[in-house]
Formats: structure tokens, C-alpha cells, sequence
């Protein structure tokens, strides 16, 4: 365990803590799929309160969690917000993309435990962040890239719908196995998404998976640092050479 783990652990411990001795609802910023692995591995050595995950939209990747007492009597808004963020003259607008949009917001001396995920639908973002930075990003950031922007803020609830753009993506493999996956994903070989496997950069459905033969199974959610997600849907058919042919959603 490094210094940051350690540091994580214990920053839960703490939260859980006072949400039990204290009665009171606690929660962290938004924690990676490393973090919120490292937080299941533990919370059933953490104090008995309630953990709940959310990052404010079910399609989310970065989760805040929130500490509950087990019996508590009043329920408390998520502590998260969406910032909107339109080209003021789309005819003008450069095709910005989700590095363009955190790198934005980082510039404004922000830390990047503050934002969530960044959703991007015909050109326009909707960025998921603690509440207490939401006006402040509002207020500051007017230009992303060369576009000159205009942004509101909204809060959290089920009317507003935003879903990630998939893009499907079929190819062929012998064996549903992690390793050959990830491959037809990202279009890369074999040998290379190794790497990333044993480096511990890939999960399965927020799981740290280090084996390069883990069976995938239909509906798993697969990220990899540094390249991206993916959803698996299923095994399409059986090709004449006995192949399988295999769709996969993937996040763009």
C-alpha cells in the first residue's frame, strides 16, 4: 500500500466515523474507479453507517460516496451540480472535447477531485461537480479552447437526461477473455493492452481486474485508464471458423 492509499483509507475511516458518532451525513469528492475500488475493499472494516456511490447520473464513471448513519431521519441533497456549457456562436465553434473541457476548468486553479464526469452532446457539455465550486466555475470560465462560451448551472434531479455517445463496435475473437476485448475495443493488439492489465489500469464493472483471461460477460462495464470504456453486449454468433463475433458499446 502506497502513501495515497493509506492516505485514502483513512480520510474514509474518518468520514465514516463522524457519520456515526456524529449522526450526520458525510461524503468525499469525486473519487476515481481506482478510489472507489479501494473504498470496497475496505468498507466493511470502516464504522457501521451506510455508503451510497453516486456521481449524479447513473452513466457516471467518478463517484462521490456518501456516508449515512444506519438510522437517520431526514435525507440530504447530493452535494453535486451540473454546469451547462453552450458555444455563444455554434456556426464559430471549435469541436471541443471532453480534454478540452476539464483542461478549462483546471486552468481556474480547480482541483480535479471537484469534477465528476464531462457529457458531450452536440457540442454542448454538461460537467458534473461539488456544488460549493459550481458558481465559481461559472462565473470564471468564459472561453474553452478559442470558443467563447456561455454556462448555467443546474442542479441534480431526474429531469434533466444526459447520456454518454456510444459508438458500436463489432469484431471477431476466439475467446471472451478480457485481454481479446479490450483489443477490439481500442484496436490495438493483444500485446499491448497487456500492459495496461498487469500495470493495474483496467476494470471490470469498477473491479481492479489483473487478469489478462478474465471471462467478460454480457453487460460488463470495462474501463482502462488512459484509453477509455467500454460496455460489452454480448456475443453476436458463431462464425463459420468458429470465431465469435462480439458487439461492444464504446464511450466517446
Amino acid at each position: 500500500m502506497n502513501k495515497e492509499e493509506h492516505f485514502l483509507i483513512n480520510r474514509f475511516n474518518e468520514l465514516a466515523d463522524v457519520a456515526f458518532n456524529r449522526n450526520i451525513y458525510t461524503n468525499t469528492e469525486f473519487l476515481n474507479i481506482n478510489e472507489i475500488n479501494i473504498l470496497e475493499s475496505v468498507k466493511n472494516k470502516l464504522p457501521p453507517v451506510r455508503i451510497n456511490l453516486t456521481g449524479g447520473n447513473n452513466y457516471a464513471e467518478r463517484k462521490i460516496a456518501i456516508f449515512s448513519p444506519m438510522e437517520i431521519y431526514y435525507q440530504e441533497e447530493i452535494p453535486v451540480s451540473i454546469i451547462k456549457i453552450a458555444p455563444k456562436n455554434s456556426k464559430y465553434a471549435d469541436n471541443l472535447t471532453h480534454r478540452d473541457y476539464l483542461g478549462a476548468i483546471l486552468n481556474l486553479g480547480i482541483v480535479r477531485s471537484k469534477i465528476g464526469d464531462i457529457f458531450i452532446k452536440d457540442n454542448i457539455a454538461y460537467i458534473y461537480c461539488m456544488s460549493d465550486i459550481a458558481e465559481y466555475i461559472s462565473e470564471n470560465l468564459t472561453k474553452v479552447k478559442h470558443t467563447f462560451i456561455d454556462n448555467e448551472v443546474l442542479p441534480v434531479n431526474n429531469s434533466v437526461d444526459i447520456k454518454p455517445t456510444l459508438k458500436n463496435i463489432t469484431g471477431t475473437i476466439s475467446n471472451v477473455r478480457l485481454d481479446s476485448v479490450i483489443s477490439t475495443a481500442f484496436n490495438m493488439s493483444r500485446n499491448s493492452i497487456i500492459v495496461y492489465i498487469e500495470n493495474g489500469k483496467v476494470f471490470v464493472n469498477g473491479k481492479l481486474i489483473t487478469s489478462n483471461g478474465y471471462s467478460i460477460k454480457e453487460n460488463d462495464i470495462i474501463s482502462v485508464r488512459g484509453l477509455g470504456r467500454f460496455v460489452f453486449n454480448r456475443v453476436l454468433k458463431e462464425t463459420k471458423k468458429g470465431r465469435n463475433l462480439i458487439s461492444i458499446d464504446l464511450y466517446v
